[in-house]
């Protein structure tokens, strides 16, 4: 047997022997696999395999576990040049950031940013990604590409809105549909890219289309993503227009049923969630986005005891597969577990399952990937266990919950193909992608015209005033620089905008590069009247100004503070008069 190298897995068909398999039975010692035209060809003790297989060279990998890819059943691919501009933003920022930013991308920068979250995808560990549909006004091959060239799984949605919901046009139902069966046809028999069908809110859609899109995709076998019951707001706008709830309402038109994946699923009453146990619909159960977003967390708990079909999603949040899991288990704890007593909140295997082979079945794929099994593709990882994270071991899936992260990762397989080792992609260059990202990103916000009811982290912390601790002013601190925001910055030192604008990224390193180049597609670029004027740098008087004012302010709320006080202790004495 040989120890671990890369070449030594470019093989067409692969004899590999970790220390630990999780198969659908468990961990289990002492197990191979054969890995032979993108598919598990057999699974089982090591001696029977090496017996069965005397053609191959066992492939030794000491210290791995080799698992399931993770599955993730809720992504906005093409979003990722998007990344902070969303954070502590309140709820429905697809309105104000997602839309107008997909809205301004090209066939370039549409691939590059849908390539760029495959990239992050296969660096935490997912070998499958349910793309939601994209409203980029490009074609959905634009997509599937990116996808396709990064090597990563793809369930490609195709939004097929025909009604006005505030971010488009009204729409002919009966183009909406032919392009639906149009996309169901196109990538039916494609290795990597799996056609499915979606529908941003129910709003978005007719009744009639809501109902024939559902059909279209049970004949074919595919999946229709919908966001569901995600934000209060959705919910009762949908009472107001069609008196039922999201999910009522989907039941109410017949496109309830085991075709639909609904996103989020966070504000259920209990006859909602019956509802989706008696249909058989599936769930992409979001945590990272209902603590960075949402109004509230899916009882994804109650959904397993139900036995209500769920996987999890990430919605485009952060491409980690163990923080994905670790978050599924956390909120449940913190919402759900703490209240009642549960201090297991399904354990570790009920997320890690989730994650994979639950994930695969809530996205149309159950039968296809999420396992280790003979004849399931061959999408799998291979997680470096030797760490402090993971030694001494006592639970492994607890342990790949709680303690795994992405950092453990040796190689991604997708389709029996090494896909990622050590975190870049052996076969085409990923730092020349992230490079191009950083270029094209601030293009891309700039013509979007986002809308952000926040200002940036940095800026805030101006305007507050730095502060050291327990709320005191900290004199010490340095006034952060503001960098131009045509022009590259040093690493580390990001531009601060001005208030109600959009700030350019962080100018990336230059990392080293491999060996051959495939960032995508060509377009033409902005032209460079398209930059905005350097915002003017603060002089030290209005430094000193600001710190003026920000003394002011303090002392206004602390006498204010004072006032009221003042006046609960009078209302007190007043009431102990009284009282005499």
């Amino acid at each position: 047997m040989t120890d671990l190298a890369p070449d030594r897995l470019r093989d067409d068909t692969l004899l590999l022997v970790p220390d630990v398999t999780l198969t659908p039975d468990g961990p289990l010692d002492l197990h191979a696999v054969v890995v032979r035209d993108g598919r598990f060809h057999d699974v089982g003790p090591v001696e029977r395999i090496v017996r069965a297989h005397p053609s191959l060279t066992p492939v030794r990998l000491r210290g791995h576990v080799l698992m399931p890819g993770f599955v993730d059943t809720h992504h906005h691919l093409t979003q990722s040049l998007g990344g902070a501009l969303a954070f502590g933003e309140p709820s429905e920022i697809f309105r104000r950031v997602w839309v107008p930013l997909e809205r301004a991308l090209d066939e370039e920068s549409a691939y590059v940013a849908a390539k760029l979250a495959a990239l992050e995808s296969l660096r935490g560990g997912f070998t499958t990604v349910a793309e939601s549909g994209t409203r980029a006004m490009v074609d959905a091959e634009v997509v599937a590409s990116a996808a396709r060239d990064a090597g990563v799984r793809c369930v490609l949605g195709l939004v097929c809105n025909d009604a006005w919901d505030g971010t488009g046009e009204d729409a002919d139902p009966r183009a909406v549909l032919a392009g639906a069966e149009r996309h169901l046809a196109r990538y039916g028999s494609d290795d990597l890219v799996h056609p499915s069908l979606a529908v941003s809110v129910p709003e978005a859609a007719t009744a009639r289309t809501l109902a024939a899109t559902a059909a279209l995709a049970a004949e074919a076998g595919a999946v229709v993503q919908i966001h569901v019951n995600e934000h209060l707001v959705a919910v009762e706008r949908s009472l107001v227009r069609h008196g039922a709830r999201p999910l009522e309402h989907l039941h109410q038109v017949g496109a309830l049923g085991p075709q639909l994946l609904a996103a989020h699923a966070t504000l259920l009453t209990p006859g909602e969630i019956t509802l989706l146990a008696d249909s058989g619909a599936a769930v992409s159960y979001n945590p990272v986005a209902s603590a960075w977003k949402g109004n509230a967390v899916a009882p994804a708990t109650t959904f397993a005891e139900r036995g209500i079909r769920f996987g999890l999603g990430t919605d485009g949040t952060r491409g980690d597969g163990f923080r994905l899991a670790d978050a599924a288990e956390f909120a449940q704890r913190l919402t759900y577990g703490l209240a009642s007593g549960d201090s297991s909140c399904g354990a570790g295997w009920t997320w890690l399952e989730r994650a994979t082979a639950g994930g695969a079945d809530a996205a149309g794929l159950g039968r296809l990937t999420g396992r280790v099994a003979a004849g399931a593709a061959a999408d799998f990882l291979l997680v470096d266990l030797r760490g402090p994270e993971m030694q001494p071991s006592w639970d492994l899936p607890w342990e790949l919950v709680r303690r795994g992260n992405r950092d453990q990762l040796t190689a991604v397989f997708v389709e029996g193909r090494l896909r990622l080792w050590r975190g870049w992609p052996p076969d085409w260059d990923g730092p020349a992608l992230v490079r191009r990202a950083a270029e094209l990103g601030p293009r891309v916000v700039r013509r979007a015209q986002v809308t952000r009811a926040h200002p940036t982290s940095v800026l805030a912390r101006e305007r507050a005033g730095a502060t050291g601790p327990a709320g005191t002013r900290d004199r010490t601190a340095t006034p952060v620089p503001k960098a131009p925001r045509a022009q590259a910055t040093a690493p580390g030192k990001a531009p601060v905008p001005t208030p109600g604008t959009v700030p350019a990224p962080v100018t990336a390193p230059a990392p080293v590069t491999s060996p051959t180049s495939a960032v995508g597609p060509t377009a033409a670029t902005v032209p460079a009247s398209a930059t905005e004027p350097a915002p003017a740098r603060r002089t030290p008087r209005a430094q000193q100004a600001q710190a003026q004012l920000a003394q002011a302010q303090q002392a206004q709320a602390q006498q204010a503070q004072r006032a009221q006080a003042q006046q609960v202790e009078a209302q007190q004495a007043q009431r102990e008069g009284c009282r005499r």
